[in-house]
């Protein structure tokens, strides 16, 4: 029986596509690697995301090395490299989110024509959402517009957690990429 394995014969296991192995890693490994992703990011729905990641990363890249250490050390030193590059990311997303609130776009707010060129963008975003997949749209309004985080998007339209992640990252790329024009002239 698998799970009775060390962890260097369930990652063999794992390399050889048995995906009973990853199941059997997250039992032993799951929970340590959630703790620490909630500590380091003080966010529960944070942590979850980052604990998937750290498991379909595993699963994806076989990337463990059983010689240069056990698989607790590795799911660790991952998750909080990870953490790290998330904080990274968020504090340059709040920089970036105060310098256009500083920005004479924001302080001109009330300029009539500042008011029609936000209308203009809204309506190119609407445009561009409604040439998106119905799958990927939806997911993208959830979160945006009514504000859910994806784990109730996921209970929301009945989807795995997973799929509605593959469906915000590939809907915001296209996004990005029908609005290019827009996106490169604002910033």
């Amino acid at each position: 029986m698998l799970s009775n394995q060390t962890d260097a014969e369930v990652w063999k296991a794992l390399c050889s596509g048995e995906l009973l192995a990853l199941g059997i890693f997250y039992d032993r490994y799951g929970s340590i690697v959630y703790r620490l992703a909630l500590r380091m990011l003080g966010n529960t729905q944070e942590a979850e995301d980052l604990t998937q990641e750290i498991f379909m990363t595993l699963w994806r890249n076989h990337s463990y090395n059983p010689q240069r250490g056990s698989m607790n050390a590795y799911l660790t030193t991952l998750t909080r490299s990870r953490a790290i590059d998330r904080h990274r990311q968020m504090k340059s997303q709040r920089q970036l989110i105060e310098k256009w609130s500083r920005s004479e776009h924001t302080e001109n707010w009330t300029n009539l024509m500042d008011k029609i060129s936000f209308r203009e963008i809204g309506d190119r975003v609407k445009e561009a959402l409604n040439k998106l997949p119905t799958q990927q749209r939806q997911v993208l309004e959830k979160a945006y517009f009514d504000g859910l985080s994806q784990s109730e998007i996921s209970q929301d339209l009945k989807i795995p957690l997973g799929t509605v992640k593959t469906y915000k990252r590939k809907g915001l790329i296209q996004l990005r990429q029908i609005l290019k024009d827009l996106v490169e002239s604002r910033w």
